[in-house]
């Protein structure tokens, strides 16, 4: 029998909260949830017990989603943090990564998005929706690519669209190359920037200032 996973729902309404909490229930891990009406009420809880997984609105009163995320990993550093935000909140997006978030779901995703986040981020690893990884328009940062070297000039064209949320077969096509040669870009970037998907290389680029939103 799996685990019981403890998720934390930290959103000020309850109508959002009782429906995540119905969705949990039609996955296939077994999940023992507690919920938050705002950041202070979620940091105290951390006293009495330390989730293995946090779902975090970002626009909540008293403690927004951003400084709920940063005092929280101050205290538990290992926490895993999925923001969960509305559409149109982009603007946020950065703050929650620099914040530390391992991921970024919309409030209206699927329950199978929303399952995947989960199994991403619980296994180390990190999870962006595809329409948010769109919305946040990357580009290359020139000012600071000179620091990665190791990249070709074609790497950077593949770790932009990448970024950008574009799948494998629309960069080939975009750069007119082989869905085979594309993986190979792709496993080359991976190798020299030291993440393991997509959404890690989102965030790597962010963090090194190696692409602008």
């Amino acid at each position: 029998m799996a685990e019981r996973i403890y998720v934390s729902i930290v959103d000020d309404h309850e109508l959002f909260r009782d429906g995540l909490k119905l969705v949990l229930t039609q996955l296939s891990q077994d999940f023992s949830i507690s919920e938050a009406s705002n950041g202070q009420e979620f940091i105290k809880s951390l006293n009495d017990r330390v989730p293995d997984i946090v779902l975090m609105d970002i626009n909540m009163p008293e403690l927004n989603g951003r400084e709920t995320t940063k005092r929280a990993l101050e205290m538990y550093p290992d926490l895993k943090i999925v923001a969960v935000t509305m559409y149109g909140e982009e603007n946020y997006y950065m703050q929650m990564i620099e914040a530390g978030v391992k991921g970024i779901i919309l409030k209206k995703s699927g329950k199978y998005e929303l399952e995947q986040a989960i199994q991403e981020v619980l296994g180390g690893g990190s999870f962006f929706s595809q329409e948010i990884m769109r919305k946040m328009a990357m580009r290359l940062n020139r000012k600071n690519s000179n620091k990665y070297k190791t990249l070709t000039e074609r790497e950077l064209e593949v770790l932009v669209m990448v970024c950008n949320g574009l799948a494998n077969n629309e960069i080939a096509e975009k750069l007119f190359i082989s869905p085979k040669t594309m993986e190979v870009h792709k496993s080359n970037i991976f190798k020299k920037t030291g993440v393991k998907n997509s959404a890690q290389l989102v965030i790597y680029a962010i963090k090194n200032g190696f692409i602008e939103i």
